[in-house]
């Protein structure tokens, strides 16, 4: 039987592209391509400096179109997707608010679209690539704690910059036992087994706080004015943005601008597939925005969340067990889920709303995002509306009856 169980976890592990140990992340990222593709690993590795010293688009815009034909495999692929969406994003914000670029050059355009395809991705930056996908050990025998990793890529914005997408892939890694805890209250509803729903919810629960304690390092790690001022502006999108409000051209791609959202933690398959266990149902408009991001995911996470989501309801068949152990565990998981959505709301007003408000009374200091995004996230979302809709709808999946 254990046999069979572990069987049943490694097709699971194996058709929804996830590991018991990083969940999501991408395990052991590559960090070359092929020499063919070198022109963009250069540019991708020597950004913050090309974007600070203005020369990005003249270097882009003199680079040959190349065919992705030759990457041969899923880590390949992600490579190039992640130094591809780097560069677009350096290109397109290198002058700040004021001067976007609103045309993507075919050597870039092109080719990201092309690997885009290939992943069942969008061809833009996405959460998948900036945290699950970016990052390294500075000793490859050491653990996965924040002092020994690095990122593959970065933006302007230094230890900040790192800090944000670090600390961003430890709460995705906190989140491992959780999807584990899922996958077992999914197989285990199916034949009624409460002991099985039970424990599971109790990995979610516990998955829950963990989150909450990496989320916490953000702190010590990331500096607000920094935050506001430098790196936010490159993780914004071309879609319900002030600054491009017609999207960008992708040349040799399309005739008209195409519009996307930047990365952003509603991109986050973790937290939507909590949401799709625990049936919280989101409220029309937020609902809408967080389907519409799953676009923004590997397809094999996005099946997660479906799949999660066609399964019999966790909790009507709780409220029709009438067994109080059951009613416990599942509103722990809630009260967790609540509890990090409120932390979360808390933090972006320390490291968005604040340093947005000050930009906007005093001027602000850099050419990056100004105030133009104050009440936007990155994905496109109106900000606090969204974060307070999606904590409160979490609370209300509460089940308040007193069950014997």
């Amino acid at each position: 039987m254990e046999t069979n169980s572990k069987e049943t976890l490694q097709a699971d592990f194996d058709v929804f592209d996830i590991s018991e140990e990083f969940g999501f992340l991408l395990e052991e990222p590559l960090t070359h391509l092929p020499d063919h593709y070198q022109v963009w690993l250069d540019l991708a590795n020597n950004l913050t400096h090309l974007i600070e010293s203005r020369k990005l688009r003249d270097l882009v815009d003199k680079m040959p179109v190349l065919s992705p034909d030759l990457l041969s495999d899923h880590r390949e692929l992600r490579l190039a997707h992640l130094a591809l969406g780097f560069i677009s994003m350096g290109y397109v914000w290198q002058e700040g608010q004021h001067a976007p670029a609103e045309i993507l050059p075919k050597a870039l355009a092109l080719p990201f679209w092309l690997v885009s395809r290939r992943l069942g991705l969008p061809p833009i930056l996405t959460y998948a690539d900036s945290v699950l996908a970016n990052w390294k050990l500075k000793d490859p025998t050491g653990d996965m704690r924040i002092g020994n990793m690095d990122l593959i890529f970065s933006f302007p914005g230094g230890d900040t910059c790192r800090g944000f997408f670090i600390v961003s892939l430890l709460v995705e890694m906190a989140a491992s036992p959780g999807i584990m805890g899922a996958l077992e209250v999914m197989r285990a509803i199916k034949v009624s087994d409460l002991a099985g729903i039970k424990n599971g919810l109790i990995k979610v629960t516990q998955s829950l706080k963990k989150m909450k304690e990496k989320f916490k390092f953000m702190h010590n790690h990331v500096e607000p004015a920094a935050f506001h001022g430098k790196l936010r502006i490159f993780v914004s999108g071309w879609r319900n943005n002030p600054m491009l409000p017609r999207g960008v051209m992708y040349e040799g791609v399309s005739d008209e601008p195409i519009l996307l959202s930047g990365g952003s933690a509603a991109q986050s398959s973790a937290i939507q597939c909590f949401d799709a266990l625990l049936c919280i149902q989101h409220e029309e408009e937020t609902g809408a925005f967080l389907t519409r991001m799953r676009d923004y995911m590997p397809p094999a996470h996005r099946q997660l969340i479906e799949t999660l989501s066609v399964c019999p309801p966790l909790r009507d068949f709780i409220l029709s067990c009438s067994n109080s152990d059951l009613c416990q565990a599942y509103n722990s998981c809630v009260s967790a889920l609540v509890d990090l959505r409120n932390y979360h709301l808390n933090t972006v007003t320390k490291y968005v709303i604040i340093p947005g408000n000050h930009a906007q009374s005093v001027g602000c200091p850099f050419r990056g995002v100004g105030t133009a995004l104050n009440t936007t996230g990155t994905g496109g979302s109106n900000l606090m509306v969204f974060l307070k809709s999606v904590r409160n709808t979490t609370q209300k999946a509460l089940i308040l009856e007193r069950l014997s």
